[in-house]
């Protein structure tokens, strides 16, 4: 297994050398880290905690922590990897960090070179990131290292007969973080028992959302004090639901806001043209009155968080396709929030479902029901959105759990 992992890391390095011509995000992929080595000699002889992250919503759940090592230890710099350019492109400028960088591939020379040049004091692996070269090599140094918001499923290597050698790796674990009892109770019949459920650091992050400043004088110009749907980070599959609703079952006094995960500009064109309402993009709201519209498309970032504290229900994108996107933001305003029928991995949607402030559609009819019931019955809407309100609040700590634990180490 060892050899084979090898030979794939090596192989994966050449394919993706030439599929990056054929492939925009491959490309960044690629380049991306041929500047890694660059950005993490600014931080040669600093004492650095690196935190690893594979893509935006994982270095979500490391900012809580980043926020308090930079309060409690100001001397220390922070180091932030991301495996992917969606959540490298997006956070690259995350002013809390000295060096935000890709990840290089988990080959055996760049866990040396990279650990070594680097030689961080603490290292913060995100949910489920065990790259094993690099967790050998921090093994090796005796370099502290933890996982937090852990999430560990039976179907993993780590508990095949076979999965030996990744087996090994998670030996680099100081300590596990991780979300729910599955995970530990996982981990503790492969014989680590060095497990805390600490829960998701995104409640804390989320729950902080409320103390701020979340007016958006164009958007409430635009909803006019109306029933508004939001639908955040929506893919293509989500937003042929939505569009269709829309068009033959939406009441004239319902407004919608998109905020779409892809903001091609062909892709948002496009999505203008399918709706049959009367629909303004972001970039073009300029000296329009906003009030006019039905269909507000958001062709910008940065912004969904505020939008979502208007909202009377939120539809989050992404769980079509098991990739379901940040469903915490929206329920810590007490809103209901509906998702597609992919939600498996991710354990506040797993919770949700079941208490039911989180609704999961399958297809068109389910949409359409849903967001029909949850238009005409304001009781249900609102006793829906009350179970997201608790839900958070009864998840508030893990943060402090793991600066507790930190605090031993720094």
């Amino acid at each position: 297994m060892k050899f084979m992992y090898q030979a794939l890391v090596f192989l994966a390095t050449k394919i993706l050398f030439v599929l990056q011509y054929f492939n925009k995000k491959l490309k960044l992929f690629v380049e991306g880290r041929n500047e890694t080595f660059l950005k993490i000699a600014e931080l040669k002889n600093e004492k650095t905690v690196w935190f690893h992250a594979a893509s935006l919503g994982e270095f979500e759940q490391a900012i809580p922590i980043i926020e308090a090592l930079k309060k409690e230890y100001k001397q220390y710099k922070i180091l932030v990897t991301f495996f992917s350019p969606s959540g490298y492109e997006v956070r690259k400028n995350y002013k809390l960090a000295d060096a935000i960088c890709y990840l290089p591939l988990d080959s055996k020379s760049n866990a040396r070179k990279f650990i070594k040049e680097v030689n961080p004091t603490l290292v913060v692996f995100i949910k489920y990131e065990f790259w094993p070269n690099f967790l050998y090599e921090l093994k090796n140094k005796e370099i502290p290292t933890i996982l937090v918001s852990g999430i560990l499923r039976e179907n993993q290597l780590f508990f095949k007969w076979y999965g030996g050698f990744m087996k090994k790796s998670l030996e680099a674990f100081d300590h596990f973080f991780v979300q729910n009892v599955t995970s530990k109770t996982l981990l503790n019949t492969i014989n680590f028992k060095n497990v805390t459920i600490a829960g998701d650091t995104r409640f804390d992050r989320v729950s902080k959302i409320l103390e701020q400043d979340n007016r958006l004088d164009f958007i409430s110009e635009f909803k006019n004090n109306q029933y508004l749907v939001v639908a955040g980070s929506t893919w293509k599959e989500d937003e042929e639901l939505l569009v269709n609703y829309i068009n033959h079952d939406a009441s004239e006094n319902e407004k919608f806001i998109i905020a779409p995960h892809n903001m091609n500009g062909d892709a948002v064109l496009e999505l203008q043209k399918s709706i049959q309402k009367k629909t303004i993009l972001y970039s073009t709201k300029a000296g329009k009155n906003l009030k006019e519209y039905q269909v507000f498309i958001i062709d910008t970032i940065g912004i969904l968080t505020k939008i979502y504290a208007v909202a009377n229900v939120a539809y989050v994108g992404g769980g079509l396709k098991t990739g379901l996107h940040n469903i915490l933001e929206p329920a810590t305003f007490g809103i209901p929030v509906v998702i597609g029928n992919k939600y498996e991995k991710f354990q506040e949607a797993v919770d949700l479902v079941k208490r039911k402030g989180c609704i999961s559609i399958h297809h068109q009819k389910d949409f359409s029901s849903i967001f029909a019931k949850l238009y005409k019955d304001e009781g249900f809407r609102k006793s829906t959105g009350e179970i997201n309100k608790k839900y958070i609040q009864q998840n508030l700590g893990a943060t402090k759990l793991i600066m507790d634990y930190l605090n031993t180490k720094l």
